[in-house]
């Protein structure tokens, strides 16, 4: 594959209960961002700026750690954040976060303008302690919504316990790291191998 065509993107999982977050704008866009922000991480740490908040981001905001700030735009609320979020439906007040927060080492996502995005907040899928991020690039919103409705299907309800059954059984291994690591290896391998059959004899 030509690497231009590839998605270069590295994925990491941000601790948001314990980061900063500013989203700038109330309306819909607002709205949708902190919605995606929230199911995802619902103690993060939220402040959201704004002329005018749409009612129901008053309502989510209520039941979760968010501030709402009702004031016009400047750069001094991007004061002491780790993440901002542009969501105003004001293009110029958009290219004018990018280009303070870039002035300040800030990480910044302009809502729907890829080329002004240090990340995309992409399709994720949570079953307890398993978390799946699905990213197009920011090419097809779309098809991350499809692939996110799949998945949330495909994983099975009782991964969780699955996942904490291992997490007792790798702290209850004894042997050094390269050990553990082969006897996870064994015990977990039926998982994709039993998938593959089931789909062969489905055919």
């Amino acid at each position: 594959m030509d690497v231009e065509e590839r998605n270069n993107l590295y994925p990491i999982f941000l601790k948001v209960h314990v980061l900063n977050v500013l989203i700038i704008g109330g309306g819909k866009v607002g709205l949708e961002k902190l919605g995606f922000l929230l199911k995802s991480s619902p103690n993060a740490i939220v402040q959201v700026v704004a002329l005018r908040f749409k009612a129901e981001l008053k309502e989510l905001a209520a039941k979760h750690q968010v501030v709402l700030v009702e004031e016009a735009y400047n750069s001094r609320f991007l004061n002491d954040q780790h993440l901002v979020i542009a969501a105003t439906d004001d293009v110029v007040i958009n290219r004018q976060i990018y280009t303070d927060a870039k002035a300040q080492n800030t990480l910044v996502n302009v809502a729907d303008t890829p080329a002004y995005c240090d990340f995309y907040l992409g399709g994720i899928v949570t079953k307890g302690h398993v978390k799946i991020a699905i990213s197009t690039n920011g090419k097809s919103p779309t098809t991350a919504k499809r692939l996110r409705q799949y998945f949330e299907e495909a994983l099975p309800d009782n991964i969780n316990e699955m996942v904490q059954n291992l997490n007792r059984y790798r702290n209850a291994i004894k042997g050094d790291f390269a050990e553990k690591v082969n006897r996870l290896n064994a015990l977990t391998a039926e998982l994709s191998y039993r998938d593959k059959s089931e789909k062969f004899d489905n055919q």
